[in-house]
């Protein structure tokens, strides 16, 4: 099944909407003006040899086999880089051409080694399919590629293979490390037959810039870049398109399989979100899935310090429901919650708030999106209307200034990131607001006309400071605010920003940025063109994140830079699925569509359909779970695909509430952190076993489709559907389409979208519905969806979190390309290369003051707890802040940070901790206690491994 070059079109067509007509071998052709021959020769119906084209990268002339005739031109111009024009007479096939493009095969098969029978590519590879289609069948020049079978094998990098002697030099990956990823670590070194694909200044793969996106293992035409997977197993024998489980940009990919092995995930050209491009966790890092360490059997125990005891399916649902029954019977209906998972399906997580609500009868249920975005929910719905971005990730593409505010999308939202970053490229402006100095700052290529490096914690008083330049100076788009926007808050906002205290002077000390870097950075956004803003969890992380939120707002709206492309309001989601957990009615205050509880007509609606009596009051928010657990009032849970214990913050905290209850059920792929704390343990279902569909950070809802039977039985879903059956709430869902047909009739924004409307469109962008059959790519384009926008006063409000004598540095956290959230999967993938253990980046002043060495072991404390990490001493920061990532629950990066949250949502302020940094020789005591407990927890697993295999 040959997936490297689907369909081929050369350079693709300008925007001109002129017109040309042509003959291409005595057919006439009309295309738009631009397109190249080898393009419009495909529209007749003619597919011309060719090697250096793809339909992915700019042409480039350089294999000279898909030369062409011109009628009344001398020559044989390459038909991928000649434009189309009017009256031309072109003919793809004659005999010299024949001649000319076998002779050009000739050579490359000479100098091509005499493996094909054993080659990693054999059937899929269009060298092979090439030399066939010219009707190559001698070669006269000795055909053993003499010249380089010396050249040894680059095996550095574990997904993918570097084989010089194999390496036409046709470019096409390193245009596509160029042009698609935009990382520049490949080049084209020697000349004649010496020349050659490198990387780096001759660098192993490894060792050079490389992100093993697989964009050059994609592009390659023949087995020089190659997969190790298909080295080991072989091509695959048919595929499925799914959508990826990592980031909130929601890749499309084929997972090409043998029987239900996956051989590969390669990214989906039609993928509307991704393009068919991908980052090195969607497109390698997927063995987890299928990792040894996955728990396949259901398990039970009454106390955490009893041994696991493999039960059957029936016997854990059962155990469960009773323990939540006896629980409520003592303690009351508020007593047990449940949580739901970003990681999960959208169809998955609104039955979880269904089993909560219909079957627990409370609303106390709540999603990881807490402890991430749910200021983002907040914020935008008091402005705009509708708690979601604005855009498409295309949008980017019309974008002439580019804000990125506390996100850094290189690492976090790779596959966007060289969207963006070709934009750049192209010209558009960039601003970075962030205390540390990301790969945007300054990359090849790329370089941010602003970096305003703040203090972690001033969010506000820097959002607020360029409202005030844009204000005081005159910038305003003052028409769009008269038509769009509520004047008597538009003024009380103008007088309140406009003050001399919110200027960039006096908040210059606050914030730590030059009023003149501030100063212009205002200045560019309000009149450089379509201004755009990306943020992410550093925005959103804060004591006033959900303040910051409504600040960036109200930038976008006084400058009009809202409701068309190139322009908006964009959060960069963490996880694949926060929009979509927010979406369904996740939180305890909403139903699906952000709809309160409390209002008589919503729930009247929910409780027709699911014949109960839904609850008009709020229930608890995780942090309050938490709380009442302590307080013991709370003593059952239902965790679906959620590692609270290593993802929220102050461990032990959090480790302290979930001691004190009685039951706590845990569904996942793999005994987490939290699973620690179980008594019921529910193996859950990889994104590979499962249908269902996930909405990404622009809206755009995606199916995921099952490749492989569930290891362990049943999907996540089945598993809810078992559970409420338990409790004495029938559900009778026989497919998650169906309970999307459920979403779509009690949910306005959906009640367009159906599995049969993905299977048509693709993908869908949310509002979906009578009003826009197709979805909405562009929000708030004619007007906002509360109807006028609402500027919002954003007033400073310093955190409680104080740098003093003894904690005088502050920490913020953020994640690594490598590595994905609190690591569960990634750490069990061959990513762990990149990125082994979580390190503290220190500015060399801070390091030099303390007696710091790059590599020593350094203890971090803060008001909250302690933990040790080896330390990165980097320019990157700046003194007074340190860094670190929480993918590895051995490092107990959240036992450091603290409870403080914001006002609105209470999202924790991972971002801001206060902390000494001292050098040690030994680990913390959290340290030795997690290891200890963690020992025991894996004795305990081992028993009941044990007695399953004596049994």
């Amino acid at each position: 099944m040959n997936t490297r070059n689907e369909i081929d079109f050369g350079t693709p067509p300008s925007d001109s909407q002129q017109q040309v007509t042509l003959e291409i071998d005595g057919v006439d052709v009309t295309v738009p003006a631009g397109t190249s021959l080898m393009r419009a020769a495909v529209q007749a119906g003619v597919n011309v040899p060719k090697l250096c084209a793809t339909d992915s990268l700019k042409s480039f002339g350089s294999c000279r086999l898909c030369l062409v005739e011109i009628e009344g031109r001398r020559g044989y111009p390459a038909s991928c880089t000649t434009p189309a024009e009017t009256g031309m007479k072109v003919r793809t096939q004659s005999d010299k051409l024949a001649d000319l493009r076998r002779g050009v095969m000739e050579l490359y098969i000479s100098d091509h080694p005499l493996d094909c029978l054993t080659c990693p590519t054999n059937g899929n590879c269009e060298l092979q399919d090439m030399a066939g289609v010219v009707g190559l069948r001698e070669v006269r020049y000795g055909y053993d590629g003499a010249n380089h079978r010396a050249e040894a094998k680059d095996e550095s990098n574990p997904y993918f293979t570097y084989d010089p002697s194999k390496c036409i030099v046709c470019n096409r990956c390193v245009r596509a490390c160029e042009e698609t990823q935009g990382t520049f670590a490949l080049t084209i070194s020697g000349r004649g037959f010496d020349a050659r694909v490198t990387a780096g200044q001759g660098d192993s793969f490894m060792d050079s810039d490389c992100v093993s996106c697989g964009a050059c293992v994609q592009a390659c035409p023949t087995a020089t870049l190659a997969e190790t997977s298909i080295i080991r197993m072989g091509q695959p024998e048919h595929s499925t398109v799914t959508t990826c489980a990592y980031c909130g940009v929601g890749c499309a990919f084929k997972a090409e399989m043998k029987g239900n092995e996956v051989v590969r995930m390669v990214p989906y050209k039609n993928g509307q979100a991704n393009e068919g491009h991908s980052c090195v966790k969607g497109r390698f890092a997927w063995g987890y899935a299928t990792h040894k360490d996955r728990i396949l059997n259901p398990m039970i125990r009454a106390k955490i310090t009893d041994p696991w005891r493999e039960v059957s399916w029936e016997e854990a649902i059962g155990y469960a429901a009773s323990e939540f029954k006896r629980i409520q019977a003592g303690h009351g209906r508020e007593s047990i919650g449940g949580i739901v998972s970003s990681r999960c399906t959208n169809e998955e997580g609104y039955l979880v708030q269904k089993l909560v609500r219909a079957a627990f009868g409370n609303n106390n249920v709540d999603t990881c999106a807490r402890v991430c975005h749910s200021p983002t929910g907040y914020g935008l719905k008091q402005t705009l209307g509708e708690s979601a971005g604005t855009q498409t990730f295309r949008s980017v593409e019309k974008a002439d200034v580019i804000l990125v505010m506390g996100a850094n999308p290189t690492d976090g939202h790779p596959v966007f990131a060289s969207r963006m970053k070709k934009r750049l490229r192209a010209g558009a402006r960039l601003i970075v607001i962030d205390p540390r100095r990301i790969d945007l700052v300054e990359s090849p290529h790329v370089r941010a006309d602003f970096h305003l490096q703040l203090r972690p914690g001033t969010n506000v008083a820097v959002v607020t400071s360029l409202a005030h330049v844009i204000v005081t100076e005159g910038l305003m788009n003052e028409a769009f605010i008269a038509e769009r926007c509520e004047d008597r808050a538009f003024q009380q906002w103008r007088d309140f920003v406009s003050l001399p205290e919110n200027s960039p002077e006096a908040m210059a000390e606050i914030t730590g940025i030059p009023a003149g870097q501030l100063r212009g950075a205002a200045r560019l956004y309000a009149t450089g063109g379509n201004a755009a803003i990306y943020y992410g969890l550093g925005v959103t992380e804060h004591a006033q994140g959900s303040t910051t939120v409504m600040g960036i707002a109200n930038l976008a709206m006084c400058t009009g830079n809202i409701g068309r492309e190139g322009v908006g309001v964009n959060p960069l989601r963490g996880q694949n699925n926060v929009q979509g957990s927010c979406d369904i009615g996740s939180f305890p205050h909403e139903l699906p569509g952000y709809r309160h509880v409390s209002d008589s007509t919503t729930r009247g609606l929910f409780e027709s359909a699911w014949n109960v009596e839904i609850s008009p009051e709020p229930g608890l928010r995780i942090p309050n779970m938490f709380e009442a657990a302590l307080s013991g009032s709370f003593k059952g849970l239902y965790c679906q695909g959620e590692d609270i214990v290593q993802s929220d913050p102050n461990t032990q905290h959090v480790a302290a509430a979930l001691s004190a209850m009685e039951c706590i059920v845990v569904q996942d792929i793999f005994l987490n952190e939290t699973a620690k704390y179980a008594h019921v343990f529910l193996p859950g279902s990889s994104f590979l076993e499962k249908d269902g569909t996930f909405t990404n950070a622009e809206r755009r809802i995606s199916r995921v489709r099952k490749v492989m039977p569930p290891k362990a039985r049943y999907a996540d879903w089945e598993a809810t559907v078992l559970l409420s059956n338990a409790l004495g709430y029938p559900m009778e869902y026989k497919h998650p389409s169906e309970i999307m047909d459920e979403i779509a009739r009690l949910t306005p924004t959906f009640s367009g979208v159906s599995y049969q409307r993905l299977e048509e469109l693709g993908s869908i962008q949310w509002p979906c519905n009578d009003a826009a059959p197709e979805g909405t790519p562009t929000m708030h384009i004619d007007a906002f969806v509360r109807g006028k926008g609402k500027f919002i006063i954003t007033r400073y409000v310093p955190t409680n979190e104080r740098v003093n004598r003894k904690f005088p540095l502050i920490l913020t956290t953020g994640r690594i390309l490598s590595q994905y959230n609190v690591g569960a999967q990634t750490r069990r993938t061959e990513n762990v290369m990149w990125h082994d253990e979580d390190r503290l980046e220190i500015h060399p002043h801070d390091a030099e003051e303390r007696g710091i060495k790059d590599g020593d072991w350094v203890g971090v404390q803060s008001r909250a707890g302690e933990t040790v990490l080896r330390a990165i001493v980097s320019e990157r920061m700046q003194p007074g802040v340190v860094y670190t990532t929480f993918h590895f629950p051995e490092s107990g990066a959240n036992v450091i940070t603290t409870d403080n949250s914001d006002w609105a949502t209470n999202c924790p302020e991972y971002k801001v901790t206060a902390v000494q940094v001292t050098p040690v020789a030994q680990p913390s005591e959290w340290q030795r206690q997690y290891r200890d407990f963690h020992d025991q927890q894996m004795q305990l697993l081992q028993a009941a491994s044990a007695e399953a295999g004596s049994a």
